[in-house]
């Protein structure tokens, strides 16, 4: 557990010089299961600039396609999709990639992750240009993926009580 925070770590200090304004936090990645050739990475991006840049494209050799995802709610199936114009990083603030929502997805994947191994990603911003991000693996993270708490899964059929259901 100590290497994974220290690799945590070292994912969150390492940015192109070119990205000054672009910081990377909270990183890790995961595979969706053992079996399957999908994963996904996770993130806290925090622009210190003074405008907002919008984060395009990503790209890895980890796998045959990485793209921009997010979660999106289609007959009330949470389905992922690929998100074509990125996201906005807003001046001064920050954007989070989690579970559930916006993400990096990595399609085919070409190993089997293991937990610890080290991700190389490039992140391509509008403004900033390329930053370069090691994501460390941590398997530990999937099990609490497939699992939402008692508390989540309340909470989520409250909302769904009081703003009832998004049938647009």
């Amino acid at each position: 557990m100590k290497t994974i925070l220290s690799l945590a770590a070292a994912a969150t200090l390492f940015a192109s010089a070119a990205a000054a304004d672009i910081e990377v936090h909270h990183a890790y990645a995961i595979q969706s299961s053992p079996v399957a050739p999908a994963g996904a990475a996770f993130m806290v991006i925090m622009n210190t600039g003074d405008a907002d840049d919008q984060l395009i494209a990503a790209s890895s050799d980890v796998s045959a396609r990485t793209e921009l995802h997010t979660h999106i709610m289609e007959d009330g199936v949470a389905k992922m999709r690929e998100v074509e114009g990125g996201f906005t990083i807003p001046a001064q603030g920050h954007h989070e990639l989690a579970r559930g929502a916006d993400h990096v997805m990595f399609l085919g994947i070409n190993e089997p992750f293991e937990d610890g191994d080290i991700l190389h990603v490039t992140l391509t911003f509008r403004d900033a240009g390329d930053v370069e991000v090691e994501i460390p693996v941590d398997l530990g993270q999937l099990s609490n993926m497939n699992a939402m708490s008692h508390d989540e899964m309340m909470e989520s059929e409250e909302h769904k009580m009081e703003h009832g259901s998004d049938s647009h």
